[in-house]
């Protein structure tokens, strides 16, 4: 049984810690990534080789889109995406400000303009009305973030807005790798999806990222952009202004065996999420997000929302001392709190209050694919412990 440090009838018990994460590399996999570096140092091809494509194979064929290109950041993906559906100096860009600062830094380094939305408690990703609310003629497109791997349940009304007005749909699924709303695959809904492999992610390349699509355009476009703006690989002609945003081959090979653990990173998480859920709903003070009808989620991130009377940094630090590790929230602050966007944009306190009170209200209880039972029962015991 896992415990704290103390003393039991004379006898010192062992202080054992859960973490917020943990990477999923089983021994099999490790050795197949080892006779893959083999062949790619042997081979002197390091970078955009044969295990890049058949990585970006791989992951496409599995997220159901026709293309996939690989690059060395979800950061890259995201600035790929916007360019390639030609965003510029005055177009503007609806992102929630519920995200990672890199999504709006990605539409500022394109060119564009950010306009912040707020979101839906119930899901933590934007819905229909904000997005409505914040339209305008210099709209030129919108990015849709999937949330700690939920599939944003209004991606489809929010793509036929989309399409009524000539705007753009990207898709931000840096969390969401295989995860599905009504059968369909993220990444697969917009005119380009960008994931990252970075190494909290539920699959990773140590560092990375991908970009999807069903267009061609935008998928010879992303190539050209990944590779300093050249043609081809081979070539030297510079046809587009790109930069070094390739993904190396060592990378793409650990990718490669990463992809095909996938669904069963997912069943194992699910399994974690399923106890969590069915637990936490006894407990006064703290309740889970909750599940999302027709979505499968691959729980990148367990959230939970706390009550307002309960203090979050005490309640983190209770559990800490207990062994139990929260992960980083999703995400505190929101973008229009950041200080640079703050001066950047103007915003501030009170421009999105959904945001701003659900981020701070939110955990990240611990999650992973190896993750226990035992662990599992542990850490529902300290929350109901600490509460």
């Amino acid at each position: 049984m896992l415990n704290s440090t103390g003393k039991r009838g004379g006898t010192k018990t062992e202080f054992r810690e859960i973490p917020p994460m943990k990477l999923y590399f089983l021994p099999e996999d490790i050795d197949q990534i080892k006779v893959y570096v083999e062949k790619i140092l042997a081979s002197g091809m390091l970078t955009l080789g044969e295990y890049t494509q058949a990585f970006e194979n791989k992951f496409g064929s599995f997220h159901g889109v026709k293309h996939s290109v690989a690059v060395n950041s979800g950061t890259s993906a995201l600035e790929i995406a916007l360019r390639c559906v030609d965003i510029g100096k005055g177009d503007e860009v609806l992102v929630p400000t519920n995200t990672f600062p890199a999504t709006v830094a990605s539409v500022v380094f394109s060119g564009g303009k950010p306009v912040l939305t707020d979101v839906n408690s119930k899901t933590l990703c934007v819905d229909v009305e904000e997005v409505e609310k914040r339209l305008t003629s210099k709209t030129k497109a919108i990015i849709v973030v999937h949330i700690a791997g939920l599939v944003c349940p209004e991606i489809r009304a929010i793509g036929e807005i989309c399409e009524d007005r000539g705007i753009s749909l990207i898709e931000d699924a840096a969390h969401a790798h295989g995860s599905k709303f009504n059968g369909q695959f993220a990444g697969s809904f917009g005119e380009a999806g960008c994931f990252s492999f970075y190494p909290t992610k539920v699959m990773t390349t140590g560092e990375g990222g991908m970009v999807t699509t069903n267009n061609d355009e935008v998928a010879a476009k992303a190539r050209i952009l990944r590779d300093q703006g050249k043609e081809d690989f081979a070539s030297s002609k510079i046809v587009d202004l790109g930069y070094n945003w390739r993904m190396n081959e060592i990378s793409a090979a650990m990718g490669l065996v990463q992809v095909a653990r996938l669904p069963e990173i997912i069943e194992k998480r699910n399994k974690i999420a399923d106890y969590y859920d069915q637990e936490l709903i006894r407990f006064n003070g703290i309740k889970p997000l909750g599940k999302t009808q027709k979505a499968v989620h691959n729980y990148y991130k367990y959230v939970a929302i706390l009550e307002e009377d309960i203090d979050r940094d005490a309640f983190k630090k209770s559990l800490r001392a207990l062994g139990v590790r929260c992960g980083g929230e999703v995400y505190w602050p929101p973008v229009h709190l950041q200080p640079f966007y703050q001066r950047l944009l103007g915003t501030g306190k009170g421009d999105f209050p959904i945001s701003e009170d659900v981020c701070k209200r939110m955990v990240a209880l611990p999650i992973y694919s190896q993750m226990t039972m035992e662990e599992a029962k542990y850490v529902i015991q300290k929350i109901g412990d600490v509460l």
